[in-house]
Protein backbone atom coordinates (compact mmCIF):
# COMPACT_ATOMS: atom_id res chain seq x y z
CA UNK A 1 0.00 0.00 0.00
CA UNK A 2 1.01 3.70 -0.26
CA UNK A 3 2.48 5.56 2.86
CA UNK A 4 0.80 7.77 4.34
CA UNK A 5 2.73 10.38 2.82
CA UNK A 6 2.03 8.96 -0.56
CA UNK A 7 -1.41 8.71 -0.20
CA UNK A 8 -1.55 12.34 1.09
CA UNK A 9 0.86 13.90 -1.87
CA UNK A 10 -0.96 11.60 -4.52
CA UNK A 11 -4.45 12.66 -3.34
CA UNK A 12 -3.82 16.26 -3.85
CA UNK A 13 -4.05 15.68 -7.79
CA UNK A 14 -7.45 14.66 -7.60
CA UNK A 15 -8.84 17.52 -9.17
CA UNK A 16 -6.72 17.92 -11.92
CA UNK A 17 -7.11 14.12 -12.99
CA UNK A 18 -11.27 14.85 -12.02
CA UNK A 19 -11.05 17.35 -14.76
CA UNK A 20 -9.07 15.64 -17.02
CA UNK A 21 -11.11 12.58 -16.95
CA UNK A 22 -14.65 14.59 -16.69
CA UNK A 23 -13.10 16.75 -20.09
CA UNK A 24 -12.69 13.45 -21.85
CA UNK A 25 -15.44 11.67 -20.70
CA UNK A 26 -17.88 14.22 -20.14
CA UNK A 27 -19.14 11.95 -16.97
CA UNK A 28 -18.92 12.57 -13.58
CA UNK A 29 -19.36 8.99 -12.96
CA UNK A 30 -17.10 7.86 -15.57
CA UNK A 31 -14.66 10.35 -14.83
CA UNK A 32 -14.56 9.58 -10.90
CA UNK A 33 -13.85 5.63 -11.89
CA UNK A 34 -11.23 6.77 -14.32
CA UNK A 35 -9.03 8.19 -11.68
CA UNK A 36 -10.04 5.59 -9.33
CA UNK A 37 -8.97 3.27 -11.44
CA UNK A 38 -5.45 5.27 -12.07
CA UNK A 39 -4.98 5.26 -7.99
CA UNK A 40 -5.29 1.61 -8.16
CA UNK A 41 -2.62 1.17 -10.59
CA UNK A 42 -0.24 3.35 -8.47
CA UNK A 43 -0.99 1.04 -5.98
CA UNK A 44 -0.33 -2.34 -7.78
CA UNK A 45 2.59 -0.79 -9.34
CA UNK A 46 3.89 0.06 -5.71
CA UNK A 47 3.51 -3.15 -4.56
CA UNK A 48 4.92 -4.60 -7.69
CA UNK A 49 8.20 -2.43 -6.74
CA UNK A 50 8.11 -0.01 -9.24
CA UNK A 51 10.02 3.06 -8.42
CA UNK A 52 7.55 5.97 -9.45
CA UNK A 53 9.44 9.43 -9.04
CA UNK A 54 6.03 11.42 -10.53
CA UNK A 55 3.44 10.19 -9.53
CA UNK A 56 1.48 13.49 -10.69
CA UNK A 57 3.27 12.62 -14.25
CA UNK A 58 2.41 8.86 -13.80
CA UNK A 59 -1.61 9.47 -12.51
CA UNK A 60 -2.45 11.71 -15.38
CA UNK A 61 -0.46 9.35 -18.21
CA UNK A 62 -3.20 6.84 -16.72
CA UNK A 63 -6.14 9.14 -16.44
CA UNK A 64 -5.62 10.53 -19.73
CA UNK A 65 -5.04 6.82 -21.79
CA UNK A 66 -7.88 5.28 -19.63
CA UNK A 67 -10.18 8.47 -20.83
CA UNK A 68 -9.24 7.71 -24.69
CA UNK A 69 -9.67 3.86 -24.40
CA UNK A 70 -13.26 4.38 -22.42
CA UNK A 71 -14.14 7.42 -25.26
CA UNK A 72 -12.97 4.63 -27.93
CA UNK A 73 -15.78 1.89 -26.47
CA UNK A 74 -18.29 4.45 -25.60
CA UNK A 75 -18.24 5.56 -29.60
CA UNK A 76 -20.66 3.76 -30.75
CA UNK A 77 -23.33 4.21 -27.44
CA UNK A 78 -22.87 8.45 -28.73
CA UNK A 79 -23.71 7.28 -32.17
CA UNK A 80 -27.30 5.50 -31.20
CA UNK A 81 -28.18 8.19 -28.39
CA UNK A 82 -31.78 9.11 -28.19
CA UNK A 83 -31.82 13.25 -29.14
CA UNK A 84 -29.76 15.78 -28.26
CA UNK A 85 -26.35 14.73 -25.89
CA UNK A 86 -25.20 16.60 -23.51
CA UNK A 87 -22.58 16.02 -20.56
CA UNK A 88 -23.30 15.25 -17.19
CA UNK A 89 -23.30 18.42 -15.18
CA UNK A 90 -20.82 19.55 -12.27
CA UNK A 91 -23.35 21.54 -10.19
CA UNK A 92 -21.05 23.44 -7.41
CA UNK A 93 -22.48 22.56 -3.66
CA UNK A 94 -22.01 25.86 -0.79
CA UNK A 95 -19.43 23.80 1.06
CA UNK A 96 -20.55 20.09 0.98
CA UNK A 97 -18.62 17.05 -0.42
CA UNK A 98 -19.00 15.68 -3.96
CA UNK A 99 -18.29 17.36 -7.32
CA UNK A 100 -17.41 20.05 -5.97
CA UNK A 101 -14.13 19.01 -4.29
CA UNK A 102 -13.46 19.25 -8.47
CA UNK A 103 -15.60 22.22 -9.54
CA UNK A 104 -12.43 24.96 -9.49
CA UNK A 105 -10.47 23.32 -12.29
CA UNK A 106 -13.53 21.45 -13.86
CA UNK A 107 -15.31 25.07 -14.25
CA UNK A 108 -13.63 25.81 -17.43
CA UNK A 109 -15.05 22.68 -19.61
CA UNK A 110 -18.22 24.27 -19.93
CA UNK A 111 -20.91 22.08 -21.53
CA UNK A 112 -20.88 23.91 -24.38
CA UNK A 113 -17.15 23.35 -25.11
CA UNK A 114 -17.50 19.73 -23.97
CA UNK A 115 -20.08 19.29 -26.73
CA UNK A 116 -17.68 20.63 -29.22
CA UNK A 117 -15.31 18.09 -28.21
CA UNK A 118 -17.20 15.67 -29.09
CA UNK A 119 -16.47 16.18 -33.05
CA UNK A 120 -12.76 15.33 -31.92
CA UNK A 121 -11.23 11.69 -32.19
CA UNK A 122 -10.43 10.18 -28.55
CA UNK A 123 -6.86 10.99 -29.36
CA UNK A 124 -7.40 14.33 -30.56
CA UNK A 125 -9.19 15.47 -27.74
CA UNK A 126 -6.65 14.44 -25.08
CA UNK A 127 -3.93 16.35 -26.98
CA UNK A 128 -6.18 19.27 -27.35
CA UNK A 129 -7.24 19.29 -23.55
CA UNK A 130 -3.90 18.63 -22.15
CA UNK A 131 -2.26 21.71 -24.16
CA UNK A 132 -5.06 23.89 -24.33
CA UNK A 133 -7.36 23.42 -21.44
CA UNK A 134 -4.60 22.44 -18.95
CA UNK A 135 -1.49 24.00 -20.14
CA UNK A 136 0.92 20.84 -20.55
CA UNK A 137 4.03 21.54 -22.81
CA UNK A 138 4.26 19.57 -26.52
CA UNK A 139 7.03 17.26 -24.63
CA UNK A 140 4.75 15.95 -20.95
CA UNK A 141 1.24 15.96 -24.28
CA UNK A 142 3.55 13.57 -26.31
CA UNK A 143 4.96 11.62 -22.95
CA UNK A 144 0.91 11.18 -22.25
CA UNK A 145 -0.26 10.00 -24.85
CA UNK A 146 2.68 8.28 -26.12
CA UNK A 147 2.80 9.88 -29.54
CA UNK A 148 5.83 11.97 -30.88
CA UNK A 149 5.94 15.58 -30.37
CA UNK A 150 5.79 16.54 -33.73
CA UNK A 151 2.85 14.50 -34.00
CA UNK A 152 0.95 16.18 -31.14
CA UNK A 153 2.18 19.43 -33.05
CA UNK A 154 -0.10 17.78 -35.84
CA UNK A 155 -2.92 16.58 -33.71
CA UNK A 156 -3.46 19.68 -31.42
CA UNK A 157 -3.36 22.22 -34.82
CA UNK A 158 -5.71 19.92 -36.31
CA UNK A 159 -8.05 19.80 -33.31
CA UNK A 160 -8.05 23.28 -32.99
CA UNK A 161 -8.85 24.16 -36.24
CA UNK A 162 -12.01 22.31 -35.84
CA UNK A 163 -13.26 23.59 -32.07
CA UNK A 164 -12.50 26.83 -33.54
CA UNK A 165 -14.86 26.41 -36.73
CA UNK A 166 -17.31 25.62 -33.78
CA UNK A 167 -17.63 29.33 -32.75
CA UNK A 168 -16.36 27.85 -29.20
CA UNK A 169 -13.06 27.81 -26.59
CA UNK A 170 -12.60 26.89 -23.36
CA UNK A 171 -13.38 29.35 -21.11
CA UNK A 172 -11.91 30.32 -17.61
CA UNK A 173 -14.30 30.82 -14.67
CA UNK A 174 -15.86 34.14 -14.58
CA UNK A 175 -14.03 36.18 -12.09
CA UNK A 176 -15.83 37.23 -9.06
CA UNK A 177 -17.66 40.83 -10.39
CA UNK A 178 -18.66 39.38 -13.47
CA UNK A 179 -19.45 36.17 -11.48
CA UNK A 180 -21.94 38.08 -9.22
CA UNK A 181 -23.48 39.87 -12.20
CA UNK A 182 -24.14 35.96 -13.99
CA UNK A 183 -26.08 35.20 -10.67
CA UNK A 184 -27.87 37.80 -10.64
CA UNK A 185 -29.01 37.65 -14.20
CA UNK A 186 -29.60 34.19 -13.67
CA UNK A 187 -32.24 34.73 -10.98
CA UNK A 188 -34.13 37.43 -13.02
CA UNK A 189 -34.14 35.27 -16.00
CA UNK A 190 -35.80 31.63 -14.38
CA UNK A 191 -38.05 34.01 -12.83
CA UNK A 192 -39.19 35.84 -15.81
CA UNK A 193 -39.90 32.23 -17.43
CA UNK A 194 -41.49 30.50 -14.47
CA UNK A 195 -43.35 34.03 -14.47
CA UNK A 196 -44.07 34.09 -17.87
CA UNK A 197 -42.91 37.17 -18.18
CA UNK A 198 -41.87 37.23 -22.71
CA UNK A 199 -40.73 40.65 -23.09
CA UNK A 200 -38.02 40.18 -19.52
CA UNK A 201 -37.08 36.90 -20.76
CA UNK A 202 -36.49 38.42 -24.43
CA UNK A 203 -34.52 41.21 -23.40
CA UNK A 204 -31.72 38.75 -21.48
CA UNK A 205 -31.80 35.93 -24.66
CA UNK A 206 -29.34 36.71 -27.56
CA UNK A 207 -31.60 36.86 -30.84
CA UNK A 208 -29.92 34.07 -32.18
CA UNK A 209 -29.93 31.78 -28.81
CA UNK A 210 -30.12 28.32 -29.28
CA UNK A 211 -31.98 25.88 -26.39
CA UNK A 212 -30.64 22.44 -26.46
CA UNK A 213 -32.70 19.49 -24.13
CA UNK A 214 -31.34 16.18 -23.34
CA UNK A 215 -33.27 13.96 -22.30
CA UNK A 216 -31.37 10.53 -23.51
CA UNK A 217 -35.09 8.62 -24.28
CA UNK A 218 -35.57 8.76 -20.53
CA UNK A 219 -37.50 12.10 -19.50
CA UNK A 220 -39.24 14.93 -21.36
CA UNK A 221 -37.07 16.89 -23.88
CA UNK A 222 -37.05 18.80 -27.39
CA UNK A 223 -36.30 16.89 -30.21
CA UNK A 224 -33.70 19.03 -31.93
CA UNK A 225 -31.76 22.17 -30.74
CA UNK A 226 -34.43 25.21 -30.64
CA UNK A 227 -33.25 28.55 -32.33
CA UNK A 228 -34.37 32.10 -32.30
CA UNK A 229 -35.31 33.41 -29.17
CA UNK A 230 -39.15 34.18 -29.18
CA UNK A 231 -38.78 30.50 -29.73
CA UNK A 232 -36.66 29.34 -26.96
CA UNK A 233 -38.42 31.96 -24.56
CA UNK A 234 -41.97 29.87 -25.51
CA UNK A 235 -40.64 26.75 -24.87
CA UNK A 236 -38.90 27.75 -21.98
CA UNK A 237 -41.96 29.68 -20.54
CA UNK A 238 -44.22 26.30 -21.27
CA UNK A 239 -41.97 23.84 -20.01
CA UNK A 240 -41.62 25.86 -16.49
CA UNK A 241 -45.49 26.13 -16.39
CA UNK A 242 -45.62 22.01 -17.05
CA UNK A 243 -43.35 21.85 -14.57
CA UNK A 244 -44.68 24.16 -11.87
CA UNK A 245 -48.00 21.76 -12.04
CA UNK A 246 -45.88 18.56 -10.98
CA UNK A 247 -44.49 20.68 -7.95
CA UNK A 248 -41.40 21.44 -9.60
CA UNK A 249 -39.39 23.94 -7.89
CA UNK A 250 -35.72 25.21 -8.76
CA UNK A 251 -32.89 27.28 -7.15
CA UNK A 252 -30.03 28.78 -8.32
CA UNK A 253 -26.97 27.11 -8.83
CA UNK A 254 -23.33 27.54 -10.97
CA UNK A 255 -23.33 24.64 -13.72
CA UNK A 256 -19.45 23.59 -15.41
CA UNK A 257 -18.67 27.18 -14.12
CA UNK A 258 -21.63 29.12 -15.48
CA UNK A 259 -24.95 30.36 -13.96
CA UNK A 260 -27.64 27.86 -13.98
CA UNK A 261 -30.22 26.48 -12.04
CA UNK A 262 -31.25 22.95 -10.63
CA UNK A 263 -34.96 21.86 -10.94
CA UNK A 264 -36.04 19.23 -7.68
CA UNK A 265 -39.58 17.77 -8.18
CA UNK A 266 -42.41 17.64 -5.28
CA UNK A 267 -39.95 15.14 -3.14
CA UNK A 268 -36.89 17.19 -3.25
CA UNK A 269 -34.84 15.00 -6.20
CA UNK A 270 -33.02 17.01 -8.93
CA UNK A 271 -35.44 16.84 -11.85
CA UNK A 272 -33.41 18.45 -14.30
CA UNK A 273 -30.05 20.70 -14.09
CA UNK A 274 -30.19 24.06 -16.75
CA UNK A 275 -26.93 26.23 -17.72
CA UNK A 276 -26.86 29.54 -19.30
CA UNK A 277 -24.22 30.55 -21.68
CA UNK A 278 -23.51 34.35 -21.28
CA UNK A 279 -22.05 36.24 -24.03
CA UNK A 280 -22.21 39.80 -23.78
CA UNK A 281 -24.51 40.57 -21.04
CA UNK A 282 -27.28 38.20 -22.61
CA UNK A 283 -28.11 34.18 -22.46
CA UNK A 284 -26.56 32.62 -25.70
CA UNK A 285 -27.14 29.24 -25.08
CA UNK A 286 -29.65 26.83 -22.30
CA UNK A 287 -28.55 23.57 -21.80
CA UNK A 288 -31.07 21.67 -20.15
CA UNK A 289 -30.02 17.86 -18.91
CA UNK A 290 -33.11 16.21 -17.57
CA UNK A 291 -31.55 12.39 -18.48
CA UNK A 292 -32.07 10.37 -14.76
CA UNK A 293 -28.89 8.70 -15.87
CA UNK A 294 -26.98 12.07 -15.85
CA UNK A 295 -28.17 13.68 -12.47
CA UNK A 296 -27.92 10.53 -9.83
CA UNK A 297 -24.92 12.00 -8.93
CA UNK A 298 -26.36 14.94 -7.60
CA UNK A 299 -28.07 13.49 -4.89
CA UNK A 300 -31.39 14.82 -3.13
CA UNK A 301 -31.97 18.88 -2.75
CA UNK A 302 -29.89 18.73 0.94
CA UNK A 303 -26.83 17.51 -0.77
CA UNK A 304 -26.86 19.86 -3.74
CA UNK A 305 -25.29 23.69 -3.35
CA UNK A 306 -27.50 26.25 -4.36
CA UNK A 307 -26.21 30.67 -4.64
CA UNK A 308 -27.08 32.08 -1.38
CA UNK A 309 -30.03 34.30 -1.17
CA UNK A 310 -29.91 37.69 -2.33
Amino acid sequence: MLGTADETGAAAYRPLLFSIAYGMTGSVGDAEDIVQDAFLGLTRARQAGTAIADQKAYLATAVTRLGIDHLRSARVRRETYVGDWLPEPVVVPAGAPGPAEHAELADSLSMAFLVLLESLTPVERAVFMLREVFGYDYQDVARITGKTEVNCRQIFARARQRVAAGGRAPGSPPPPARRARGEELARRFFDAAAGGDMDALLSMLAPDAVLHGDGGGKAQAIARPATDAHHVARLLVAGLRRVAKLGVSYRPAWVNGRPGAVMYDAEGRVASVVGLDVVDGVVQAVHSVANPDKLGHLGPVSDVGRLPES
